[in-house]
């Protein structure tokens, strides 16, 4: 009887809790005995996790189940995309198995179905965090599912559902394991991290002896007990916020927030169903970095939304000025079938939305240019992401991983990846820092 083991080839998009889904999909493949083929000749079935959340997401995920089915022929398809199965069977009818967003079962199911396990349990070992698609110096914390928000330019409640939260203890069991297995840095995940809890009535549970409620002060709280970085993004600025700083004041998470504002004009926000208070959005991130005044606070913006004005663009700009956020990013907005956005207003043309694109980004940059020269000639501790040659690339507590600027420590090539070390600034540029060894933690 043959020994070999199952292979199954994996195709994960979009965003991180997206990869979080294809971790725990991955980690009960190996705990029942398959193996993760590195490439489409040496699997036996793939599984493609999509992203559907905008028409260029949904183009890249069509575009890889045809490249999958094209080099392999059997091929599962999950994740957002899969919610609506009807615009994957059209263009791709041979798929084997449609299958949801976190529908965990259903791949596994699907799986069995076309791949039958062979489980050996004295070959088969998973270490006890489970099997990740990050380096092992950092990871995803998803600490629930869906959204109760109804953002006009959103479909991802009609997509993964409203929201779901899990319980605490389940979320602070996870991240003990993942400190324990050697993990420096913690990216706390979910569509609206603020909100954690309110479904399930912040309910009460233990850990570590000591109670928590379900809810977003006590997940930092319980967090910072770990002794690791913790990264909080997707955090909408609800006045319970406030409560947190004091933490990222001491260091028990980081002084980091990933804030999705969307926009600067109230016209803008109300028609994208957002909060439209911006001067108490300005007043709450004033105060803020009064408690905690090294505070770095990351967001992303759509220009170009249905009906922007040219006003409302400046209204942004000026918006953008007077908070002086840390790290921006900024998207055209692109309609997306389903969402309400799509008719809530004339589309701006194509050409202006380019332009105003441009615009924004200059400004962010000059932004960011000038907070970053203000860090020349300070010391910091940087974690250790990759070394090239003899330079090694690090991020401050002021990065995420793949999203915001690095640091690049000339010299450093002796460095160990995912360690820490302790640096001095001594150049920068519009996203980046140079930096030189003070010594290795």
């Amino acid at each position: 009887m043959s020994r070999r083991q199952p292979k199954v080839g994996f195709v994960s998009l979009g965003c991180p809790k997206a990869l979080v889904d294809s971790e725990r999909i991955i980690t009960q493949l190996r705990a029942e005995g398959y193996q993760v083929a590195p490439d489409y000749d040496t699997a036996d079935v793939v599984v493609v996790n999509t992203c559907g959340f905008i028409d260029s997401a949904v183009d890249e995920s069509l575009d890889a189940i045809g490249e999958a089915l094209e080099q392999n022929g059997k091929v599962i398809v999950t994740g957002c995309l899969g919610a609506r199965p009807e615009k994957i069977l059209a263009r791709h009818p041979r798929v084997l198995k449609v299958t949801g967003p976190h529908a965990y079962e259903d791949v596994m199911s699907a799986v069995h179905e076309h791949l039958p396990p062979k489980h050996d349990p004295f070959l088969d070992l998973v270490p006890p965090q489970g099997i990740r698609l990050t380096p092992r110096h950092y990871a995803y914390l998803k600490i629930s599912e869906g959204c109760n928000k109804k953002c006009s330019f959103c479909i991802i409640p009609s997509m993964r559902g409203l929201l779901a939260s899990r319980p605490i203890d389940d979320v602070l069991r996870e991240a003990e394991k993942l400190a324990r297995a050697g993990v420096k840095e913690l990216l706390v995940i979910s569509q609206d991290t603020s909100a954690y809890g309110v479904d399930i009535r912040y309910r009460e549970a233990e850990w570590r002896g000591q109670k928590y409620e379900t809810r977003f002060l006590d997940l930092a709280r319980g967090l910072g007990e770990l002794g690791i970085w913790v990264r909080m993004h997707y955090v909408y600025p609800y006045p319970h916020v406030d409560n947190v700083i004091p933490l990222m004041a001491e260091r028990k998470v980081l002084p980091y927030l990933d804030i999705p504002f969307q926009h600067g004009s109230p016209t803008v926000l109300k028609r994208m169903r957002r909060p439209g208070q911006v001067e108490k959005t300005l007043e709450r991130i004033r105060a803020w970095r009064g408690v905690c005044p090294d505070l770095t606070i990351r967001s992303t913006f759509i220009v170009g939304f249905p009906g922007e004005t040219e006003a409302e663009f400046e209204e942004l700009l000026a918006w953008l000025d007077e908070a002086q956020l840390d790290r921006v990013g900024a998207f055209k907005y692109s309609p997306v079938e389903g969402a309400a956005a799509n008719d809530v207003a004339p589309h701006v043309a194509p050409e202006i939305q380019e332009e105003r694109l441009a615009r924004f980004m200059q400004k962010s940059a000059q932004i960011s240019a000038a907070k970053l020269a203000a860090k020349v000639g300070q010391r910091m501790t940087v974690l250790i992401d990759t070394i090239d040659g003899n330079a090694a690339i690090a991020r401050s507590m002021a990065d995420a991983p793949e999203i915001d600027g690095v640091v690049k420590i000339a010299k450093g090539g002796k460095l160990k990846v995912g360690e820490f070390a302790d640096v001095e600034i001594t150049a920068s540029s519009d996203h980046d820092l140079e930096a030189k060894v003070v010594r290795a933690v």
